[in-house]
């Protein structure tokens, strides 16, 4: 079962910009502007290790989602795994 964390925070800035946020990733140099649910993930990734059920449950109960979507959360964890942005462990 894969378990994953956001990136150190030592490693990115995180700046909310209008709807969209700017993540700079210091070990790549790239700035990544991404939108919701991104900002929320990697915040409740922030400190912790969750399965993509406990991220998904994480997400819900935080932000009152009725219907939350595991294969779009997959997708999106694997995203941002590939960017850096999220570690796989």
């Amino acid at each position: 079962m894969h378990r994953y964390r956001a990136a150190p925070a030592a490693t990115l800035r995180i700046e909310p910009l209008d709807s969209l946020t700017l993540i700079y990733h210091r070990t790549s140099g790239i700035t990544h502007v991404v939108d919701s649910p991104v900002p929320e993930l990697i915040a409740a990734l922030d400190n912790q290790t969750l399965t993509l059920d406990e991220a998904l449950a994480a997400l819900a109960a935080a932000h009152d989602l009725i219907d939350p979507d595991r294969a779009a959360l997959a997708a999106r964890l694997g995203e941002l795994t590939q960017a850096g942005l999220v570690e796989q462990v």
